[in-house]
């Protein structure tokens, strides 16, 4: 864990190096539109936003500011800072990204377990066929179709917007059933591998339910899989889905996040590409912990 801990800032110095130097090295610039500006406005920009100057000393200069906390200020939302935006978005992103995980584990783990549990059967059939229509619907079929039959026919559920917990629902499930759905196939191929282990075996000659056999004996072990996809998962959904939230006019980061690209954005883009490599490091060692937890034959 302390070796782990020790290489989060060498991660983090090669991704911001390597995001600073692709958006400084191609062409065009953050200023650059269809209507050119003077040279002496231009160079003000550049000197107000620390743009100017060989690349090396605008990149050591960039560093300091991290290291102080300091994102900078945007080049395309004028005055307004990085750290201002990320303030303001990131709760909401990662709200809708939390409750996707939730919605994807609970569903996953009981649909994989519920199919790999009755083996040839017809309810095994008919689970794997829901997730790989599940799998292959993408959001922005998925979150339509939802809206459709559960706030325009039924009306139980706003069409969208970002005020009361019910709308919260809506794009939680439409961001974590494709998730759901992988969960399943994988928890469904590990468990059927590891009800035919020995142990399995072992404890069922004990006159174990079956019940307890897949769920507090089998299930623990077949479960590695899923623990190992969750670490990038749930990076992944706590950073948003510009999709699901352009769909549901939710206030989120993942906007930002393109238009900071669109834009040539380096400040903003290199702000949501730490928070995103941070997540996705520390999920990956909350991962790499959980297994000597959950399988007490791994000892490292």
């Amino acid at each position: 864990m302390l070796r782990r801990l020790a290489s989060l800032p060498v991660v983090l110095l090669c991704v911001v190096t390597i995001t600073f130097f692709l958006i400084r090295l191609s062409p065009g610039g953050p200023f650059d539109s269809e209507r050119k500006l003077p040279a002496a406005i231009e160079q003000q920009l550049l000197a107000k936003y620390k743009l100017d100057g060989p690349i090396l000393r605008q990149y050591t200069s960039y560093l300091g500011d991290l290291i102080h906390g300091d994102l900078r200020l945007s080049t395309k939302y004028r005055n307004r800072s990085v750290n201002e935006i990320l303030a303001q978005t990131l709760p909401v992103t990662l709200t809708l990204g939390a409750t996707a995980l939730l919605i994807a584990i609970a569903a996953g783990v009981w649909l994989g377990a519920f199919a790999a549990s009755r083996p040839g059967s017809l309810a095994e059939g008919g689970a794997l066929a829901v997730t790989l229509l599940s799998i292959s619907l993408p959001s922005f079929v998925l979150g339509p179709l939802l809206i459709l039959l559960f706030s325009i026919k039924l009306g139980w559920l706003p069409v969208g917007g970002w005020s009361t917990p019910q709308q919260l629902l809506l794009p939680a499930v439409t961001l974590a059933i494709p998730y759901a759905a992988v969960i399943a196939r994988l928890l469904h191929d590990s468990l059927r591998e590891t009800l035919a282990e020995d142990f399995v075996r072992t404890a069922r000659a004990k006159g174990l339910s079956e019940h307890a056999v897949v769920y507090r004996h089998a299930l623990r072990v077949a479960i590695l899989p899923v623990v190992s996809y969750l670490g990038p998962l749930a990076a992944n959904l706590l950073t948003g889905s510009i999709v699901v939230e352009t769909i549901f006019h939710i206030p989120g980061a993942g906007g930002f996040f393109v238009n900071s690209i669109l834009n040539r954005d380096g400040f903003l883009l290199g702000g949501v590409v730490i928070v995103y490599c941070l997540l996705l490091v520390l999920f990956n060692l909350a991962v790499d912990l959980s297994y000597r937890f959950l399988d007490r034959r791994i000892q490292s």
